[in-house]
């Protein structure tokens, strides 16, 4: 399945809505994602699955890149 990971860059700072990030991760859950985040010095705001139509639009996005 393929997740859209909303974050900041920092841990330390307040999350500012104009300094959201987003990338996409292949996981096969949501706890499987927030395990392969850990390490990163990021704070992650929201997860979201992707399927359907969604998922569909997403990929016509031009930084629509997975990891995994």
């Amino acid at each position: 399945m393929i997740y859209k990971i909303y974050y900041q860059d920092s841990k330390t700072e307040i999350p500012v809505r104009e300094n959201t990030k987003t990338l996409f991760m292949e996981a096969i859950s949501e706890r499987d994602v927030r395990q392969k985040l850990k390490n990163r010095p990021i704070n992650v705001e929201y997860i979201q699955l992707l399927e359907g139509p969604y998922l569909e639009y997403e990929k016509q996005r031009e930084d629509f890149k997975v990891e995994s």
